[in-house]
């Protein structure tokens, strides 16, 4: 009986090796044969700089700019150094160091009755003014009129001006997109960002609906892509601007849809701040729209939007950064 019950546990314990080993062998054959399974790509950052236009052109835009700034999502504001108010904002700029301050490259005077002229000597810059002293209207008349060498000199001026009040200069941009009017400005405006050695708001490609809306980029642009790629100066991937929107309910609308479709890169989002006051309507019928920007970019509601859309809010200056630690 113990020499059945000893061969019976052997045959036993055999028979289960023999099913583990066959199991074991089944499921490698499994593994083996079916498909591998495909490594998840991890989606592409998008980033994006909140920027504000028009700093230094009155005392509501200067403060509801400071407000956008200093929320934390406005990462970005270029100064009017023409305008009247450009000292105020000049001032805090100096003083608070830590945001990004660009220069609004500045050839139009576009409002009825507060308008400028250049910061040059008008007698050095005679194709820059109309019969009243005052900068073009609008972009149109800059393409029109001014000579590409008095351009340089005064858009030279403004920058030194910014830099001799003490603001910290993040990049340079053009106000109502006047510097890309005509292919030699468009230089002049490269030119410059090399030569100071400040990023320029470009595209790193260039739609042909935009060379259509700025003749200046429709054509001859990729070598001056390539001179600031050389100098390792960043360029954007897209540049978003809203004037639509008749209620404040639909331009957040417009905002909110065009960010979350926002696509991969470094883009930039342009806005305008102001506050609804007497000084600001005397001055723009935007006032209101203004007042919304400022609404909208200051509030909690929106950094939590760009959050729960995985948007990273970047300033130039990171962006900078950004692009040297890729050399």
């Amino acid at each position: 009986m113990s020499s059945m019950r000893i061969n019976l546990n052997v045959i036993c314990s055999l028979t289960i090796a023999a099913m583990m080993a066959l199991g074991m062998q089944n499921g490698q054959v499994q593994a083996e044969n079916s498909p591998k399974k495909e490594k998840k790509t991890e989606p592409q950052p998008r980033y994006v700089i909140i920027h504000a236009d028009d700093a230094g052109m009155s005392h509501s835009v200067n403060m509801a700019t400071i407000a956008g700034l200093e929320s934390g999502v406005v990462t970005s504001a270029s100064i009017m150094v023409p305008c009247a108010w450009f000292t105020e904002f000049a001032k805090y700029a100096k003083e608070n160091p830590q945001h990004d301050y660009g220069i609004h490259l500045t050839l139009t005077s576009e409002w009825n009755f507060y308008r400028w002229g250049p910061v040059t000597s008008k007698d050095k810059v005679p194709s820059l003014v109309d019969e009243d002293g005052y900068l073009w209207d609008n972009s149109r008349l800059v393409a029109e009129n001014v000579k590409a060498e008095e351009v340089e000199i005064e858009l030279r001026a403004q920058i030194d001006r910014a830099k001799k009040f003490g603001v910290p200069l993040s990049h340079l941009d053009t106000h109502m997109g006047s510097l890309f009017s005509r292919p030699d400005l468009v230089k002049v405006y490269v030119k410059l960002g090399l030569e100071y050695d400040l990023p320029v708001l470009f595209l790193k490609n260039i739609p042909a609906a935009i060379g259509k809306e700025y003749p200046g980029l429709a054509a001859g642009t990729d070598e001056l892509v390539e001179l600031l790629k050389k100098k390792n100066l960043p360029l954007i991937d897209s540049v978003l601007q809203f004037y639509g929107g008749k209620t404040h309910e639909q331009r957040k609308m417009n905002y909110m849809n065009a960010l979350r479709d926002m696509g991969p890169g470094v883009n930039e989002l342009i806005i305008h701040c102001g506050y609804d006051n007497e000084e600001l309507r005397a001055i723009t019928n935007s006032a209101a729209r203004r007042n919304g920007d400022r609404i909208i970019f200051s509030s909690a509601e929106t950094a939590a939007f760009l959050k729960s859309n995985n948007i990273k809010l970047l300033s130039w200056k990171q962006f900078r950064k950004m692009q040297c630690n890729k050399k």
